[in-house]
């Protein structure tokens, strides 16, 4: 992610007594769309299918789209990312219902004075939150300008529709623009074509996300009926009956008229493609059609609310609260809208050598926000949609193979180079792990790893990689050189030098992993060996004497191998130097590989205990678990830097609560996860921090089932409290993982004080997932008082690098 915030604002999590039953419910209606759509969550309350390659929603004066305190809505764009945290992104073909002449006077024309008001920021729509709909599939909000519109959206994987009825009997129109989009997207190219009196085709040409490459957008609009009139403008004049128009980085749109005699309404039906026009003439074929007739919007709308009926109904919880029930479906529509379908309905697709490939017999995806969704999404998808997750590894080695080398965060067809680390290296081990990896795909997944790991992109590729590997591999560092500028696009590992040395390490052990069980071991021993480097940036020497007086903390250093210092100041492990959105007091459990080595290093046991306690402000969390966390841990928006505490809104600590399970103290782990789960809520505010891409939204499943991913490549699955008595999870072949807490109750602290897997006593803190995925029971026996369960060393998951020797 890249900007995020998260306010005091946010409403407090509201404990009813309302019990939800496990079948009763469907979950299309269990899940609130405008979740996330405040306080920077970025998620968008617009229409999308499963993994859709469309989306359609509303245009806010928000970079990532709408936000729920806008006052206006500019359009309706089709093409949206959730929770992303940078601009330039989504918003494409902005459409707007409008009434009234076109022309001299109006918002949307020019005036007098020549002066531009084809302009989305002028021509917007109030809109009335009462009666406004968000629901999977669905979007209604009511526009009260133009004499009041109601507009509707729906998607299918790969069309949109949209329905704009009319109040009155001013004459009605519809403005495409294609000039502008979201907020800071920059359009450089757009045509528009009028092909006949209801369809219309052109393309976009748009720089995009964190000011990375550019990419081609291809549509089709189908109107329902014939539209009586059409222009089209430009910067410089609007043109009635004109029937096509284009433009660089400047104004450009066409507008159609309607007879509002025999029908106040008008359906446009959308698709996209990057590949060409043919290809979004053939998605709207392929899934606006049935027998060569249109379907229609209300059917558009049926189909797609029952592909996310069966989508949503593959997991069903019971107990909890009705907002519970909310929480939990919104967070699993959430981590099942992305990547996205990336090829045609006839299986081609751009390839990131700029040619058009063709995927048979699979899905290719795009849109990897890796550094965010390698920690919980992938594994999430992994478990609950094991097809999904296979094409989506094939899609990220093909990357590689076409492309040259492995993404960081792929936008399309290209590399962003956003964010840090080496986050593709543990998304494909635990792909590996979870089963999407066969045979020959995992001997051409490890190839692409294997390369990513080893060497560094020449000049002449985009892609990043591992900036800083000459220095990681020859001295065991990555240097710190916060003015590093010799960069491609974005972010590069010097500038976050330490965060990145300690990403690499994790990556290097979870390749390790993956080698072995390909029985190649020289690679195996030798990343094993690399995976301890995060040593070398452990200074023992430095001691956080306002906060504990800790001694030991991860420190960058400078390519001369010294300890970087500030000129003014004493090195402090709060700073931002060398971290990536965190501080040394985040990145320090960032060492999952070889908790003994890094409890050894902090002083023992007792004093890791002591420093998590600091870190989490347990004695607060204990004293009042349903609102500590507002108070204790950061909040505030872009706080990434100058704390020591947990931060919930990032991803580089998001597994740190069960540090606490690995060092033997798996009850405060549960107390960590209760308070975590206040955060998530029934509203607009509900999210911790962006979304990204369901990275934290998938957290909140796994927090409320009782599992969470371990060390990648490993499979394993940390056992905790869940918040449910009961969930059932649909699992491949027909297999069903069942999951019993009786007397679960997300209102109170409840400890783990005893589990079983398939009526076997378990001691473990942790299970794999191989031990799951053909089916199991898991039933914990809960307690109000800090039980010995999972406090033993034998409890404990080993190591999986142990004792690697530093650089």
């Amino acid at each position: 992610m890249r900007i995020r915030s998260l306010t005091c604002g946010l409403a407090l999590l509201v404990v009813t007594g309302l019990s939800a039953a496990a079948t009763a419910s469907d979950p299309v209606n269990d899940v609130n769309t405008f979740i996330g759509t405040k306080d920077e969550g970025n998620t968008f309350p617009g229409a999308s299918a499963p993994f859709g390659m469309i989306q359609v929603g509303p245009i806010g004066s928000h970079y990532a789209g709408w936000q729920y305190d806008d006052k206006k809505i500019r359009g309706f764009g089709h093409f949206f990312l959730s929770g992303a945290g940078c601009w330039e992104q989504g918003g494409l073909i902005s459409i707007l219902p409008v009434t009234g002449e076109i022309g001299a006077g109006n918002r949307f024309a020019f005036d007098t004075t020549g002066v531009e008001t084809f302009d989305q920021m002028r021509y917007a729509s109030a809109y009335d939150h009462q009666g406004e709909i968000g629901k999977p599939g669905y979007y209604k909000v009511r526009l009260t300008d133009y004499g009041g519109i109601d507009a509707e959206t729906t998607a299918a994987t790969r069309v949109g529709a949209e329905r704009y009825t009319y109040a009155g009997n001013a004459q009605a129109n519809v403005l495409v623009n294609l000039g502008q989009a979201n907020a800071r997207h920059r359009v450089l190219h757009s045509n528009i074509q009028i092909i006949d009196d209801h369809s219309v085709e052109g393309s976009l040409e748009t720089l995009s996300f964190c000011g990375g490459s550019t990419y081609t957008t291809w549509f089709r609009l189908e109107f329902d009926r014939p539209f009586k009139a059409h222009g089209t403008w430009s910067k410089l004049s609007a043109a009635p009956g004109s029937r096509e128009s284009s433009a660089d980085e400047s104004p450009n749109g066409a507008w159609f008229t309607f007879d509002t005699k025999e029908s106040r309404s008008v359906t446009i039906v959308s698709a996209v493609s990057h590949v060409d026009a043919d290809g979004a003439r053939g998605n709207l074929r392929s899934g606006g059609y049935a027998d060569g007739k249109p379907l229609g919007f209300d059917r558009i709308r049926q189909n797609a609310q029952e592909v996310w009926r069966k989508q949503l109904g593959g997991v069903r919880v019971r107990g909890g609260t009705a907002e519970d029930r909310v929480v939990f479906y919104t967070s699993l529509y959430h981590t099942l809208l992305q990547p996205l379908t990336g090829n045609d309905a006839d299986g081609r697709y751009r390839g990131w050598d700029g040619k058009t490939h063709k995927a048979e017999g699979w899905t290719y995806y795009e849109f990897f926000s890796l550094w965010d969704i390698y920690r919980a999404q992938n594994q999430m998808i992994a478990m609950l949609r094991p097809d999904r997750a296979r094409d989506i590894a094939r899609s990220v080695v093909t990357i590689a193979e076409q492309g040259g080398w492995l993404p960081r965060w792929g936008y399309a067809n290209y590399e962003t180079n956003t964010m840090t680390g080496d986050p593709v290296t543990p998304f494909l081990a635990d792909l590996w792990k979870y089963g999407a990896l066969r045979d020959d795909e995992a001997r051409r997944a490890y190839a692409a790893l294997k390369q990513n790991a080893d060497h560094v992109p020449p000049a002449s590729w985009r892609e990043e990689g591992r900036a800083g590997n000459r220095n990681y591999i020859a001295k065991g560092f990555v240097e710190y050189d916060k003015d590093y500028r010799q960069k491609k696009t974005m972010d590069v590992d010097q500038n976050h030098a330490a965060s990145a040395t300690f990403e690499y390490a994790q990556a290097d052990c979870a390749l390790a992993l993956m080698a072995r069980g390909l029985d190649e071991n020289a690679d195996a021993q030798r990343w094993a060996a690399r995976s301890g480097n995060w040593r070398n940036l452990w200074d023992a020497s430095v001691v956080d004497a306002e906060h504990g007086g800790f001694k030991g903390f991860p420190r960058p250093k400078t390519l001369d191998g010294n300890w970087y210092s500030p000129k003014d100041k004493p090195y402090s492990p709060t700073s931002e130097d060398g971290f990536h959105e965190g501080t040394a007091w985040q990145y320090q459990w960032l060492q999952q590989q070889d908790v003994p080595a890094l409890v050894k290093a902090m002083g023992g046991a007792a004093e890791t205990q002591k420093r998590l306690d600091v870190f989490f402000a347990l004695d607060k969390l204990l004293a009042d678990p349903l609102h500590a966390a507002r108070k204790e841990w950061v909040m505030g928006a872009y706080d990434y830097y100058n704390q020591f505490r947990y931060n919930p809104n990032n991803e580089p600590d998001l597994h740190s609560p069960w540090m606490y399970t690995l060092t033997g103290a798996p009850w405060k782990t549960a107390v960590v996860v209760r308070a975590a789960q206040t955060l998530f809520t029934d509203g607009p505010s509900g999210v911790t921090g962006n979304d990204d891409l369901g990275t934290m939204s998938a957290w909140y499943l796994f927090s409320a089932l009782g599992l969470y991913p371990g060390m990648p490549g490993t499979g394993h699955l940390l056992l905790h409290t869940p918040r449910f008595e009961h969930a059932e999870i649909d699992l491949a072949d027909g297999k069903t993982l069942t999951i019993d807490a009786p007397g679960a109750d997300g209102a109170k602290l409840q400890y783990v004080a005893g589990a079983q897997i398939d009526g076997r006593a378990q001691s473990r803190v942790y299970t794999d997932w191989d031990t799951l995925r053909r089916g199991a029971t898991i039933r914990y026996v809960l307690t109000d008082k800090a039980p010995d369960w999972g406090t033993h060393a034998a409890d404990l998951p080993p190591a999986a690098c142990p004792n690697p020797a530093a650089k």
